[in-house]
Parts: structure tokens; sequence; C-alpha cells
């Protein structure tokens, strides 16, 4: 690999370049495409000097090479909506920033097309069905309808505060491996905690092909403020420490995930062999989105993305090393390689167990997990009634919501442990939300407003009530999901029928829609989808709002939130 290429132009002309921006259209990346943007700038897709045109993009997707015949298994593509194309020409300039506008390098258009989405989803994922696969979800869903290729030029890497010795480039990592007089080194990918178990497997892989370790975790993707993310680095930190001296090297990368097994590992050992690896350990379920879904079965053959990688091994010049993983045998107290031993002779202990475990204050064990690394996560997975949580409450205008809510504000504050904040509907509408209609689009950015200020709530340690009609299930899910990463997130359906509401009709909403006077009214005009799975169901026809706050209550303390 020749680093002399560096897509990151000579200082001296990087203010030439900002000066010339000034005149140039722009665009802010996602967490997503700046993820792309600095593996290429950094050299991380090499050979790429930019992002694909559409020829190359062709192939690959045919057939999992460049025009020149290189293996390479990912598009990689600069997507944009059609306003963004429809305003732009070949050989026209673009300014990339960051999300605060920053600039971080200039693309030269030379390719403008709307890619077949289904066809490269079934050529990546092997699916274009985005209900069985997230990928192709995120392809249809959130990638832009057009694609843009072109040679870069980089002015500076995406800009990190966090942990910034630990992020190195290829040639950062090549002159390590030199100075160690490491000729081969293993590379392990991983976004998950690691354990006991996990330095046995990796040890026992590095002794198998005699090399060295580089373990480069997935920098996170979300929001700068997410705590887990930094819990997971030190974790990786104390982690490296288990090693002997001289033998692993800890480094982070921006990695965006496509999961899409076979083809990402592929990828992924492509990526680790320009970070100077010889060898990269690929796992069973390499990739693969179903990976920790109790009860499910994976999306991709077992042992796939392994076969696909030793495939390729000779043309990318990288090693496929299988991981293999292991178990605490209880009777010769040691570690053992699953496929060697009955699962009645060893002992373990799942994700799920272990977070259940920090939450509820109970022992982990010094055989599964370093006392180091599990005080790490207990600033995490703190129990439940030191969380942060939302009460999530969705119904028809009159259902009760917002009373139930106002109750709950003032049973929370009269208990002072957290702080509380209550975001009404109305109040959002008229306070973050003013300019939004009713339609579905804006509907749903309403709740998806109310869920970011929910989830930094939730964040940090206090409780949210949220009573809006939210009724779509898009919405509600994505709220879900959000907030589910910080803290607890409890979804109440306030289910009080129609009728009820109609007569209730404090506002004459209903009647203002019913006489044709006003348009967008839920459950008249617009339809109201009741949510898939509530942790609580609750009609307000049959009860007191006194009496359903306390069954919210014992709810809460039944799940251990509130003591």
């Amino acid at each position: 690999m020749d680093y002399s290429e560096s897509l990151l132009v000579h200082f001296r002309r990087v203010e030439a370049l900002r000066d010339e921006a000034l005149d140039y259209k722009s665009i802010d990346l996602s967490s997503r495409q700046l993820c792309d943007l600095e593996l290429l700038l950094n050299r991380g897709l090499f050979p790429l000097s930019g992002y694909m045109m559409q020829e190359d993009y062709n192939s690959v997707v045919d057939t999992m090479r460049l025009v020149d015949g290189t293996v390479w298994p990912m598009p990689i593509c600069l997507d944009v909506n059609e306003q963004t194309a429809e305003n732009l020409g070949v050989g026209e300039r673009l300014a990339l920033n960051d999300s605060e506008g920053f600039l971080l390098a200039i693309l030269t258009v030379e390719d403008i097309w709307q890619p077949d989405k289904k066809r490269e989803a079934v050529s990546v994922y092997e699916t274009d069905d985005p209900a069985v696969h997230p990928g192709v979800m995120h392809l249809y869903d959130r990638v832009g309808s057009w694609y843009l290729g072109g040679k870069l030029e980089g002015v500076s890497l995406p800009i990190h505060y966090d942990f910034q010795h630990l992020r190195l480039s290829p040639s950062e990592t090549v002159r390590i491996f030199t100075m160690n007089g490491w000729r081969r080194v293993l590379g392990f990918h991983t976004d998950e905690y690691l354990h006991c178990a996990h330095r046995e497997m990796v040890i026992s892989a590095a002794r198998e092909v005699g090399s060295a370790i580089f373990l480069q975790p997935v920098a996170d993707l979300s929001h700068p403020g997410n705590l887990d993310y930094y819990t997971q680095v030190r974790c990786y930190q104390a982690f490296t420490e288990k090693f002997p001296m001289n033998m692993i090297q800890l480094g982070l990368t921006p990695f965006a995930g496509r999961k899409a097994g076979p083809k990402e590992a592929l990828w992924q050992a492509i990526i680790r062999k320009n970070f100077g690896c010889s060898h990269f350990m690929v796992a069973e379920d390499h990739a693969d989105p179903l990976v920790g879904r109790e009860g499910e079965d994976l999306f991709y053959s077992r042992g796939a993305a392994q076969k696909m990688v030793a495939d390729y091994a000779e043309e990318t010049g990288i090693a496929m090393v299988p991981q293999r993983e292991m178990g605490y045998h209880q009777e010769l107290k040691k570690y053992v390689a699953l496929d060697k031993v009955g699962e009645e002779d060893v002992a373990m202990i799942s994700s799920r167990e272990l977070r259940r475990r920090l939450i509820a204050g109970e022992d982990v064990p010094t055989w599964f997990s370093y006392p180091e690394v599990v005080d790490q996560l207990q600033c995490s997975f703190p129990p439940k009634s030191k969380q942060g949580f939302t009460i999530f409450m969705t119904g028809f205008s009159g259902s009760g919501k917002s009373t139930i809510a106002k109750v709950l504000l003032v049973k929370f504050m009269e208990m002072c442990d957290r702080p509380v904040t209550l975001l009404d509907g109305d109040i959002v509408r008229k306070n973050l939300s003013s300019e939004l209609t009713f339609s579905k689009e804006d509907r749903n950015l309403n709740i998806t407003r109310i869920g970011f200020v929910a989830s930094e709530i939730t964040k940090n340690g206090g409780i949210a009530l949220c009573a809006p009609i939210a009724p779509y299930e898009e919405s509600r899910q994505a709220n879900r999901e959000l907030i589910s990463r910080y803290g607890g997130y409890i979804e109440v359906f306030v289910s009080t029928p129609l009728e009820v509401c109609e007569q209730r009709d404090r506002k004459g909403l209903y009647a203002k829609a019913r006489a044709g006077k006003v348009k967008g009214v839920t459950g008249v005009t617009d339809p109201y989808i009741p949510p898939s799975s509530p942790e609580l169901t609750i009609d307000t026809a049959n009860i007191t709002p006194k009496e359903a706050v306390q069954e919210i209550l014992l709810y809460l303390e039944d799940q251990g939130y509130i003591v």
C-alpha cells in the first residue's frame, strides 16, 4: 500500500481550498457518511481515492470487484437527496462538511446517478425485504435516492475530542507495528464488551498463527454524550492491560457497519489489511443482523463469513483466522473452546444476564469478567432506581393522557429523587413544533422532537413525562429505540374509546371536525394506529386519573425504577 497517496492535501494548500470552498455548494454529512469519508481520507478504504463512480458501483454490485478487477465487496458512494442531485452538475466541486459546517473535503463530482436500491440490497444483503433485514430498511429509508462519485481532496479528518491517542490512521498503525517488530498481526474487530473468555479466545488464535494482536473496536456513531460509549472504550483499555506486554495494540475505527454478513466480513478484512494486519479473526456469525436476538436463527448461513474471507485471502493478502468461542470449564477451572466440550461442562453468562446482574447489584464472578472491567460497567448500568426513564403516553385527544401526566408530575415531585419534566402534546406543539402541520410527516417529526428531548432528560438521570397523541407506530418505535439506550422506556397506551373522548371534548375539537371546520383530527379525519406492545394499557373510561397513576406507579415499583 502506498501511503504517499494520502487524500489529505499538503497543509500549504489547505487555506487555498478553504477560500475556494466559499464559492462552492456544500452539504453537511451524516454520522455514517462521516465514517466513510474518514476511512477514505486516511486510506482505510485503499485503493479507493474517492467515491465510486457508476461504472465501479455497478461492477461491485454485480461481481464484487472494481472495474480494474480488484476485490471489493461494498458500494462506497456519497448519497444525496433528489434536490441536491438536481442542483449539481458533472465537473462541479462540492464542499463536504461535518455536522457543524466545518470543511473536511472537496469532492469533484464526476458522476451523478439514481441507483436501483433493490438491486443493491439483493447484492449486499441477499434480500430486498426491509422487514427482515435492518440494513435494507436503512438503505431504503435513510440513504439518499441519488449517488455521487468522484475524487476527493481532503482538508481535514473529522474532528474527534475523545480518546485521540487511540484514533490511529493506517500509516500510524503500520509504523507502530514496524517499531515493535510485528511482522504478523491479527486484526480483531468488535463492537461488544470484552471479558475473560474473549482474552483466552484472542490469545489462543494469536498463538496459533504466531502473531501480535490489533484490537480495533468501533468508535461510536451516536450522540457524543452517550455514556455507554465512553464506558465501553475504558473497558477496552482495561481489557488490553490483561495481555502480556508488547503483544497487543488498541485502536478505534470510525466504522459505519452495514450488518451485511459475509460481504461485510470481507470488507472489514480488507480494511484491516490497509491498517497493516496480516490476519483477521472472523466469527461464524460475523456481522449478522440477528446476532444476540434470543430465539431467532441467524440471517446468514453459519460459517459463510469465514468461508468468504478465506476464499479471497490470496487476492486480498490477509488470512482468515476462525473465531472459536470459549467457555469456562467448571471442573478444569479454565477456559476451553466450546467445540471441544459439551455445553453442560461449561459455565457462561449472556450479555442480557450480565446487564441484569449489574442493574440488580448482584455479583459478577471473576471467572467471567475482570473486576476492573466490571467497575467501569457499573457507570453505564446503574440500578434502575438510579436510572432516568421516560413514560410515553399515547392515545386520542381527550383520553386522559395530560391529566395522568400532571398527576404523575406531582407524585414524582413529592418523591424528590430525580428531576422531572412534563412534555405535554399541546405544550410541545406551542413551544417546539409551532411551524409544523398535522400531516403524517409533520406529526412524526413532532414525536421525534419529543423523543430527542426525552432522551436527553433520561440520559441525564431525569424523568420525562410525554403525553402526545402520537398516532403512528414508526415514530413511537423510533423513540423507544433512542430512549432505551439511555434508561427506561415505559409506553402507556391510554386506550379510552373514541366515543368517550368525543363526549368529553373539552376543546370542542371533535365537534369542529365532525362539522368539517377543521382537518387533521385523529380518530375523525386521520387514523390512529394502536401501539403493538405497550408496557401498560389504561382505559380512563373505567378508572379515575388517580387510579391510573397508581397503576403506573405500581408498575414502576415492580420494575425497580422507584423504591
